[in-house]
């Protein structure tokens, strides 16, 4: 699987050409090999070489995230019960960005898995990152403004340094340096030699979620202030300031939207201008009066409803980066166990016990949080992820059922560019540059109007248009798998 950092950077040096995920001296087979037929007799007995399969089940989970990342990005708008929760709390949308994550630590345990070179293979490793994170900060820096904006620019002193690209990058990046150094060489006949092999990586694991936890219960957060704006201005040009907010803290352990450490990590190392300047938390009760959604303040909202957050901060993308090692896991047991029904069980319990873990540290007083992405929140969408995978790993590579989500499987052997095009909405908006005589007339929204217009719906007409961008995607990615064409980095 060459496009192996999953769903963004490819693994290959070897051309063009998108070499299997697994080579056929590897002890990994995900399908029975079938037995060599038969040779005449007076003919050459050498056997054919097999081309070795790919493990199918990968391809169709990192398509099916970016599928629900462009359904509950574009239609969270219009139902609200499938966008990400305001703070505390998950959605079916807040378990996209670590099942993400998830499988760039499955593929990273395949593709690092023999490592002859480990200074080049790093150096590799980071060379990818940072062209990942790079274009993270290309597209969602504030330089493209996205559908119904026909401009472009920004300015550098405001410029977004962290996103959901940049987020990848690094948990890539620390996973492939775990998968690179820290596994010893020892030879997994049984569970302790397999403990042996990759305890260094748990215990890295178990060291930056304690960093966490001690970060965000442990630091003092004192009074802040942050800049004003007007409505006029935008998130490319931050102008017309209006004065200055003051946010009363002066705690520790807060969890809360104005006070946590995960913000004032941010606010103190990236400083206020180069954060996102629309959080979700805008759609709690205390700041919108159509909460979960957006809309007006209620009366006597808190001044933080103003304020600035990240949502890829640097505190909650280090305990992200937990989730690719989850990931690690999940691929070791893929790469060691020798059949479908003992991958099976050992992901099924590693799943329930990082699931039941999740649930015990909620009870804890730990609660689940995208925005912050605590330990519990990482524990449960790892658990839930790992479940995704033990069900897709049975339809596809168990029972060979690939014909019935064979149109994920194509979104996922080319995750990037669909990501890029279609959830960066770089396409979209290259196509609505092309308008008759007044910008809102164009191909897109004149669509989405008329899906409306059908249902005479606007909700419903929405998810229409967005479920027919899916399939649009789905076949352009099959376009790309015929013709031999995957986007790598």
């Amino acid at each position: 699987m060459d496009a192996s950092v999953v769903a963004i950077a490819g693994d290959g040096d070897e051309g063009d050409r998108r070499r299997p995920l697994l080579a056929p001296t590897n002890e990994i087979h995900p399908y029975p090999e079938s037995p060599l037929p038969p040779q005449p007799p007076g003919t050459d007995a050498k056997p054919e070489q097999q081309k070795p399969q790919r493990v199918a089940s990968l391809d169709v989970f990192r398509g099916l995230t970016v599928a629900m990342m462009i359904l509950v990005d574009d239609a969270g708008g219009a139902w609200p019960g499938i966008n990400h929760a305001p703070w505390l709390g998950v959605t079916v949308a807040d378990f996209v960005m670590p099942a993400f994550l998830f499988i760039i630590g499955v593929s990273a345990a395949l593709v690092f898995k023999k490592t002859p070179n480990k200074i080049a293979t790093s150096k590799k490793a980071a060379y990818r990152a940072i062209k990942l994170f790079i274009l993270g900060i290309i597209l969602q820096g504030g330089y493209i403004h996205g559908r119904h904006n026909l401009t472009y620019g920004v300015d550098l002193d405001h410029i977004r340094w962290l996103g959901v690209l940049q987020r990848i990058a690094i948990g890539y990046f620390l996973a492939a340096i775990a998968e690179i150094w820290l596994v010893n060489n020892t030879l997994v006949d049984s569970p302790v030699s397999y403990v042996k092999k990759y305890y260094m990586e748990w215990i890295m694991a178990i060291m930056i979620s304690a960093l966490y936890i001690g970060l965000v219960f442990g630091l003092y957060v004192s009074n802040w202030e942050f800049k004003v704006q007007t409505s006029n201005s935008t998130f490319s040009n931050p102008s017309n300031e209006v004065g200055f907010k003051t946010i009363h803290c002066d705690v520790r352990g807060s969890l809360g939207p104005p006070c946590n450490a995960v913000g004032f990590v941010d606010r103190f190392l990236l400083g206020e201008n180069h954060l996102y300047k629309n959080p979700v938390y805008k759609r709690t009760k205390e700041c919108s009066v159509n909460s979960p959604d957006y809309g007006p303040l209620p009366p006597n909202a808190p001044d933080w409803c103003f304020a600035p957050f990240d949502p890829e901060g640097l505190l909650s993308t280090l305990m992200a980066a937990v989730s690719c090692f989850v990931g690690l896991h999940f691929g070791h047991v893929l790469i060691h166990c020798k059949n479908h029904s003992q991958r099976m069980m050992s992901w099924l319990l590693a799943s329930t016990v990082l699931t039941v873990s999740g649930f015990l540290l909620q009870l804890l007083g730990m609660p689940f949080s995208k925005l912050l992405y605590t330990v519990s929140y990482m524990l449960l969408s790892g658990g839930v992820s790992g479940f995704l995978l033990l069900v897709l790993y049975y339809i596809v590579d168990v029972m060979h059922m690939k014909k019935q989500l064979v149109l994920f499987q194509w979104m996922g052997m080319n995750a990037l560019i669909v990501y890029v095009l279609a959830a960066c909405e770089l396409f979209p908006t290259l196509i609505q540059g092309f308008y008759w005589r007044s910008p809102e007339n164009n191909l897109v929204d004149a669509t989405e109007s008329l899906l409306q217009i059908i249902f005479h719906s606007k909700r419903w007409g929405t998810l229409a248009f967005v479920l027919v961008e899916i399939i649009f995607w789905c076949l352009a990615a099959c376009f790309l798998h015929m013709k031999g064409i995957y986007l790598k980095l």
